[in-house]
């Protein structure tokens, strides 16, 4: 993964923004998504450095070699020569490869709230046989997108990604997964936890949004020592029910966007941010927001093991009616995915 300029290459600057530390934070972001997800990633440059476009095409092929089922994805923010005057997010993808992957990123993008405009191709003005940008052009065989995620000097636009940049990127990382049917498997199985090299119970507590005590308490544990390899059960998500039932009351965890709690519990972005009087879609940790509830629908979220047949079985439906309920050409589900189930 890389990202746009660097160091003495500020890229595009507006309204006191420059496009170099926009687009790493949107990498950071995207670089921790992939790594929770179990997907090997190297991110190009990870400070503010002036990489060369050798370099970086360097950088890129020696991570995971000169091969197309490498996905090389560029952060961008765009800009025009009059401010105010466009806006959106636009996707540009290599001649020697399908519009697959940057229609599925475009489309994640406009389901995760930001205007779109177009996915495309741009050809060499002096060789129409090569691709204009070097990214594209001198990358091998590999996959490379270019994403630029809107404009740095429309005010709207700058203001959409800045609140919601992470939303942004998780729809990016599902788009990946969906075009490559990539099943990730993360470290933790139902309500249980491997522990990692560096994991401490506070650390664990953190990112799970829950306290030492209760995990010490769940596990039998008289000490605060752990091990590698020891598994730990982790106590099971909470919330609270309105009197009324007509929301539910949730605690955001680590990892949380508005974007992942809303697919979660089958509802918006806008119905979530409306109902909490919320006018950007930045969390924090331990935040409770409230979640309308949708008292017609059921969904399911996809764990380790499961097929079709099985979720069907267990909620009295059929294989036919999950697949129409959640526009699925396929069988194929992955863990941590949302389905509809009636």
């Amino acid at each position: 993964m890389t990202l746009g300029h660097g160091g003495s290459d500020s890229g595009a600057v507006a309204n006191g923004v420059r496009e170099k530390d926009l687009t790493l934070q949107i990498a950071k972001y995207m670089y921790d998504r992939f790594n929770e997800l179990g997907i090997p990633v190297t991110l190009i440059r990870s400070t503010d450095e002036t990489v060369s476009p050798s370099e970086r095409v360097n950088r890129i092929l020696s991570a995971y070699g000169n091969d197309p089922n490498v996905i090389v994805i560029s952060n961008h923010i765009n800009s025009n020569a009059t401010p105010n005057s466009a806006e959106g997010a636009e996707v540009i993808y290599a001649l020697r490869n399908s519009d697959t992957l940057a229609k599925n990123i475009l489309e994640n993008l406009g389901k995760a709230g930001q205007k779109t405009r177009t996915y495309y191709q741009r050809r060499s003005g002096t060789n129409p046989n090569k691709d204009y940008y070097f990214i594209h052009r001198e990358t091998g065989n590999t996959q490379p997108v270019i994403v630029e995620y809107g404009f740095i000097n429309s005010d709207e636009d700058l203001n959409r990604i800045r609140n919601n940049y992470k939303s942004y990127v998780d729809g990016v990382v599902n788009a990946v997964l969906d075009t490559f049917n990539i099943q990730t498997e993360p470290n933790t199985t139902g309500d249980t936890y491997v522990v990692n090299k560096g994991d401490t119970l506070w650390s664990i507590a953190r990112k799970y949004n829950t306290t030492v005590e209760d995990i010490k308490r769940l596990n039998d544990l008289t000490s605060n020592i752990i091990s590698i390899g020891q598994v730990l059960k982790i106590p099971s998500d909470s919330y609270i029910q309105s009197d009324d039932n007509s929301y539910i009351t949730y605690m955001v965890r680590y990892g949380d966007t508005l974007w992942k709690i809303a697919q979660i519990y089958n509802t918006t972005v806008e119905e979530i941010m409306r109902l909490n009087n919320m006018d950007s879609s930045f969390l924090s940790v331990g935040q409770l927001l409230k979640i309308p509830v949708n008292k017609t629908t059921s969904t399911y979220t996809v764990k380790y093991g499961d097929t079709l047949w099985s979720i069907a079985r267990k909620y009295n439906t059929t294989v036919e009616d999950i697949k129409r309920l959640n526009d699925l050409t396929s069988d194929i589900i992955s863990i941590g995915q949302v389905l509809r189930v009636n």
